[in-house]
């Protein structure tokens, strides 16, 4: 399964998974919605092979409204935006 990156944090330990990014850009509200479907299956594929302990993010980039996000949240996937990398810490990098 394509992910886009795929990052160890260094502080991890034997046997943890590391953080996998998913990069999305939306240049309008229109596609979001139509698209939200594809991370949340993608998310569940990788929990039904991975387990749980799974980390998946999005990085996104664009416009993306508060639907899209609860809809994700739902999911139980987190989001960093572009304009906000030094989020990214919260993940441990």
């Amino acid at each position: 399964m394509p992910i886009d990156v795929v990052v160890m944090p260094l502080t991890a330990q034997l046997g943890d998974f590391p953080l996998l990014i998913e990069a999305k850009s939306a240049g309008d509200f229109t596609n979001t919605n139509k698209r939200r479907k594809e991370e949340a299956t993608k998310v569940s594929q990788l929990r039904s092979t991975y387990g749980d302990n799974i980390r998946f993010i999005l990085f996104l980039s664009g416009y993306f409204d508060s639907n899209y996000l609860e809809y994700e949240a739902n999911e139980g996937i987190d989001w960093v935006w572009e304009h906000r990398i030094n989020d990214l810490v919260e993940f441990g990098l």
